[in-house]
Parts: C-alpha cells; sequence; structure tokens
C-alpha cells in the first residue's frame, strides 16, 4: 500500500506509538510519519505507507497551523502543563489590548531558542534526557517564521491562539516568549494541529476509524497520493521519450517551463501524459537541465 494517511493523533501518543499501530493495523512494514508531534499535542500527523516513505522529508518542511492555549501568570520547566511550576504571578491587570500589542512583535521571520526539555540531539541523545539527567546543556537558537497569530478566545487568564508557522517552530517557547515579554510569565497548556503542509485537521481520521476502514475494506478513500505532498512544485508533463529517460534515471530538458527559471535548489513534480507521478526532479544550472532526484514508479502504466 503506498500513499499518506492523514491522522489525527490524540494526546497521550508519541509520534512513533502512532507509527507502531499504524503498522499493526495495516500489516504494513514501511511506515513513516512526517513532522514530530509532542505526546502532550493532538491533531494532524501525516503518516506515509510505501513508496510515499520518500517524500516524507518535503511533507516536514513544510508549514503548519496550530489551536494553542496559554495561560499566563504560571511558568514551568518545560514550557508546557507537563512540566514543574517554577514561577507564578498576579496577571489581574493583564489587558487583551496589551496581548495583542505583545502577539504583534512575534510576527514574521525571527530567532528562537527552543526548549531544554525537547527531543533535539546532543551528541546523539535528545536534550530531554540530558536535563532530567542533571546535566546542564545549551541549544542555539534556529531561524523560524510566524505568519499568523490570531486571537480565538480570551478568558483571563487563557489565551487562544491560531498561529500559522514555519517548520521547526516549537509552540512551547512561543507560549513562553510571549509570557516573559509581558512580564508575567505563561506555559503552553493545550495544543492542537490543524494543518501539516497540505493535510487539515477537518479530512484527518482517528486511529479506530483507520481500523474500522480495514474491516469495511475502505481505507484506500482515507489514502492520499505522495504527490500531494509536493503541490507547492511545478509539475513537468513529459512526453513518452523523456518519461522514459526519467524512469532510467537521465538527466531532461523541459523547454515548456521557461518562466521563472529556477535555482540549482528548485524542484519539481514530474508525469507522464496519462498524469502518473512519475518522479521528483531537481533543476542543475550548470546543466541547464532537470535531473531526477527521486524515482516513484518503473511501469507508468501500472
Amino acid at each position: 500500500m503506498d500513499g499518506i494517511l492523514n491522522i489525527n493523533k490524540t494526546t497521550g501518543m508519541t509520534s512513533h506509538d502512532v507509527v507502531a499501530k499504524v503498522r499493526n493495523i495495516l500489516q504494513q512494514r514501511r511506515v513513516g510519519h512526517a513532522g514530530t508531534l509532542d505526546p502532550a499535542a493532538s491533531g494532524v500527523l501525516p503518516v506515509c505507507l510505501g513508496q510515499a516513505t520518500r517524500v516524507a522529508e518535503y511533507l516536514s518542511e513544510s508549514g503548519k497551523a496550530y489551536q494553542a492555549e496559554i495561560i499566563f501568570g504560571v511558568v514551568t520547566n518545560t514550557y508546557d502543563s507537563e512540566g514543574t511550576v517554577i514561577r507564578t504571578a498576579s496577571v489581574a491587570e493583564l489587558l487583551l489590548p496589551q496581548i495583542e500589542e505583545a502577539l504583534s512583535h512575534f510576527l514574521g521571520p525571527q530567532m528562537q531558542l527552543p526548549p531544554l526539555y525537547s527531543a533535539i540531539k546532543i551528541q546523539g541523545q535528545p536534550a530531554y534526557k540530558r536535563v532530567r539527567a542533571g546535566e546542564e546543556i545549551s541549544l542555539e537558537s534556529r531561524s523560524i517564521n510566524i505568519t499568523r497569530l490570531e486571537i480565538i478566545a480570551w478568558h483571563p487568564p487563557r489565551l487562544t491562539l491560531a498561529i500559522e508557522c514555519s517548520k521547526g517552530t516549537y509552540i512551547r517557547s512561543l507560549a513562553y516568549d510571549i509570557g516573559e515579554y509581558m512580564g508575567c510569565g505563561a506555559h503552553l497548556a493545550t495544543l492542537i494541529r490543524t494543518r501539516s503542509g497540505p493535510f487539515l485537521l477537518s479530512d484527518s481520521i482517528t486511529l479506530e476509524h483507520l481500523a474500522e476502514a480495514v474491516a469495511s475494506g475502505t481505507v484506500e478513500e482515507h489514502l492520499f497520493p505522495a504527490d500531494r505532498t509536493l503541490q507547492d512544485y511545478p509539475a513537468l508533463l513529459l512526453d513518452a521519450a523523456t518519461a522514459s529517460r526519467v524512469l532510467h534515471g537521465n538527466a531532461f530538458r523541459y523547454d515548456h517551463y521557461t518562466a521563472n527559471l529556477p535555482t540549482s535548489t528548485d524542484l519539481a513534480r514530474v508525469y507522464d501524459t496519462s498524469g502518473h507521478f512519475l518522479a521528483i526532479a531537481e533543476w542543475d544550472s550548470g546543466q541547464g537541465m532537470w535531473k531526477p532526484k527521486k524515482v516513484f514508479v518503473t511501469n507508468p502504466g501500472q
């Protein structure tokens, strides 16, 4: 089975737990997730099957959207409700206009310091394990981009936000940073991922629903094709002779695609005239040709 499942992960499960469950439900070994979701968070977790596992890296690079609930006046060591409270402050004078003003400072490209209690590897070991073992560690700030911070509800001291951001953004760190900016501290109470790349929460299915689909023989109805992940890349439609070159790993020219000549890092989706997804190609500016980067089929007619 090849394709992508849009799984609605429940809280309390790791992303690896979900992969293990999907393997068991589908009795398929080649399964992987695209974009880790913390155990305390719920929502969209794309799970790739078979050949689609080869596009997981592109999906992990895509933008994300969340609904987050932040509680002001309480700071924890993990920046979320799972941690130990390390500081409290009064929020009696905290007003919505102040929060709105603060949020404007967190929009756009910026550097963000990840939480110490994170899965970022330090010499092969997750940071959170080193911290829990009593080690003093430091992490480097990372470049992120937050494109949307919209207030959904304000019930002091709880703020609910709709967030859209780049890959690598830690919503726990965002909650902590907003709290520090306000001077009263804050932590992330709940987090729901509402979008990962093109996959929406409204189109997702639970593991229970997946098991029911297996029993009723309707799994295919919930399976998205691998190229769904690549819709932001241009599509190259090739004739039979050129498609054959691609399937054998050979570079090719595509004279129909002339607008906005790509750079050496630009990618494209490759199809034959019947619309079968063949490969991901990469532009070689030196040769002025496209080179197959990943070939997905050997018999496009099948």
